[in-house]
């Protein structure tokens, strides 16, 4: 039954071309980790560092993702995606050029990372509210595991193709920008390529009939909703956790690389490769695994996996124990996160979805309030300790919340029974 939906998916065209979209935008994003995380950490020798460079792309998260979720529900949402992707692409050949150039400096990763993080902001709500408008809602489960699924091949080529691109172009060299510069490049390509399939889809998207009111007032009614809505509630509360105490790690695998394994550009290359070889056997599963039961339990136990495995990764001294453990927090973490999506487009209404989903992304940008503490304690201890604390954390407050909000306790609650 759950194979014959990822069939059925497959078959609408406009989704096709959304998530063809989608995985070019994921594989860009996905090789400038690398290519930003290697230059970032050659040029300042700095967990802090590193951390200030993903505050600049987290801030706006918190600043634009509500008035992105309200330009999901006034504007046509095809509009939105493209006009963002070509942003992107303009933005990333000025960066080339500055890295070419080499006179690139932490700053410039300041100021590039606040205005991806910007368009992002404005632009994700968009791209996540027009998956349902695409399909039936019985399909959400298959198509939101098939997007993970993107997200994480991305994971497991991108990385490694610009970690290996600028292994073999700097031979050895710490000090050239030139493979950077090249692996921007084709960052540019790929958004550019993303633009244009959208162009392919024949649906604007769904607009707000009743948009005379202000921004300030749709996001307002947003917040309502959430809050009103226990089940959506929790599934942002078990979303927030995650990427406090679980996303730290992305941060700092460039420093636990080097530091820890003593590795290079193609070894950090293959490790988040690694991690999303893992992530796309986790989002297949769940895209088959459409009519699991007891989603809500589930949530909680990848919750609590992902966070031991995180501590296990920490705690690795060796590259082949790395790889595995590293293999594992991908597989928690992508089948949590594409449970998490799923759940929350069947709870929420149509109406209501490009704001909702504005909410979930803004408490994302949370993240530099974990990143910083952990980073903290790379910087003045190791790396390793610092993701072992990381994971221990994530845990505690993930069984933390299920004693203590009962909003946890009933995020498999459906809208039917809620209304009732």
């Amino acid at each position: 039954m759950a194979s014959r939906d990822v069939r059925q998916v497959l078959l609408v065209r406009n989704f096709v071309w959304l998530w063809i979209g989608s995985l070019g935008s994921s594989f860009a994003m996905n090789m400038q980790i690398i290519a930003r995380g290697w230059l970032v950490y050659t040029l300042t020798s700095s967990a802090i560092d590193l951390a200030w460079v993903t505050m600049s792309f987290m801030v706006p998260t918190v600043l634009f993702s509500l008035y992105g979720g309200v330009l999901a529900d006034r504007l046509q949402k095809k509009k939105v995606i493209v006009w963002a992707q070509a942003l992107n692409c303009l933005a990333t050949i000025v960066m080339a050029v500055i890295i070419f150039s080499e006179q690139v400096t932490f700053w410039d990763f300041i100021y590039f990372g606040f205005f991806n993080g910007t368009i992002l902001a404005l632009s994700m709500p968009a791209r996540q509210a027009f998956v349902p408008e695409l399909i039936d809602e019985k399909l959400v489960f298959a198509a939101m595991g098939l997007n993970t699924a993107g997200w994480n091949l991305a994971r497991i080529i991108g990385p490694a193709f610009a970690g290996l691109l600028i292994a073999l172009i700097a031979g050895g060299d710490k000090t050239s920008h030139y493979g950077v510069g090249i692996v921007y490049i084709v960052i540019a390509v790929l958004y550019f390529v993303s633009a244009v399939t959208m162009l392919l889809i024949d649906k604007g998207g769904r607009v707000k009939r009743d948009s005379r009111g202000s921004a300030w007032e749709d996001m307002r009614e947003g917040v309502s909703y959430v809050f009103a809505h226990p089940p959506v509630f929790g599934l942002i509360v078990l979303s927030i956790i995650p990427f406090l105490f679980g996303m730290p790690l992305n941060t700092l695998l460039p420093a636990f690389n080097e530091e820890i394994l003593g590795g290079h550009a193609d070894d950090l290359g293959f490790l988040v490769s690694s991690m999303g070889i893992g992530a796309i056997i986790g989002s297949f599963m769940m895209a088959t695994m459409g009519d699991l039961k007891r989603k809500g339990s589930w949530l909680i136990i990848t919750c609590v996996g992902w966070g031991a495995v995180t501590s296990a990764f920490g705690m690795s001294q060796t590259y082949t124990l790395a790889v595995v453990m590293i293999a594992a927090v991908g597989w928690f973490s992508s089948w949590n996160m594409s449970m998490n999506r799923g759940m929350m487009q069947m709870q929420v209404d149509n109406h209501m979805r490009g704001r909702v989903m504005s909410i979930d992304m803004m408490s994302h940008g949370l993240m530099p309030l974990g990143v910083f503490p952990i980073s903290w304690i790379a910087e003045n201890y190791d790396v390793g300790t610092a993701l072992v604390v990381s994971g221990s954390i994530f845990m505690a407050l993930t069984l933390l919340s299920v004693c203590f909000i009962p909003s946890v306790r009933t995020t498999d609650r459906s809208r039917t029974a809620e209304a009732v």
